[in-house]
């Protein structure tokens, strides 16, 4: 892709993702075309349906949160790093919400889902791997149990107690 294009094609992404977090999957793909400084035939081009465009926008916010996985790991690793990360997750999914429907339809395939949830357990993997954590956790544990916090984080005014609530887990994954 050309420099140009690979701009415009990041600059419709992170616009969408905000039109979406704000006003659901049902965000006006004009009003996303205007505020990224493209023609609609641009978002149409590279996007050929709404749910390409919701599946493209998730598939890069996936992306993003496992790449600050990474760079915490090196940053600061161990309980910081983890903690730093988990709520990164909370936010990810809160935010999320207003996909739902159209992520089930778009990720249609086991394979699809699956390929997501390999690459967030990959991410805490390498995040329990960090000094001062418990040795012989499983990845998977801890992603269940981050997913129950994101349904409380989910609800109005509930985001402190989803911070309290990955607390507890800090606690739980401390080395003794």
């Amino acid at each position: 892709m050309r420099a140009d294009a690979q701009e415009n094609y990041d600059r419709v992404l992170e616009v969408a993702a905000r039109a979406f977090e704000r006003d659901g999957t049902g965000a006006s793909l004009k009003a996303i075309a205007r505020e990224a400084g493209v023609g609609i035939g641009t978002v149409y081009r590279r996007f050929p349906t709404r749910e390409a465009l919701v599946e493209a926008v998730y598939r890069q916010e996936v992306d993003h949160l496992c790449a600050t996985g990474a760079d915490l790991a090196r940053r600061s690793p161990g309980v910081p790093a983890l903690r730093d990360w988990m709520e990164s997750f909370v936010d990810f999914m809160a935010t999320k919400r207003g996909l739902g429907d159209s992520l089930r339809a778009v990720l249609t395939s086991e394979d699809d889902r699956q390929e997501t949830r390999d690459r967030l357990r990959d991410t805490i993997a390498a995040l329990l791997k960090g000094p001062g954590i418990s040795a012989g956790l499983e990845p998977n544990d801890l992603l269940m149990a981050l997913g129950g916090i994101t349904l409380i984080a989910a609800e109005e005014r509930q985001r402190e107690l989803a911070s309290r609530l990955v607390e507890l887990l800090i606690v739980g994954v401390r080395a003794r």
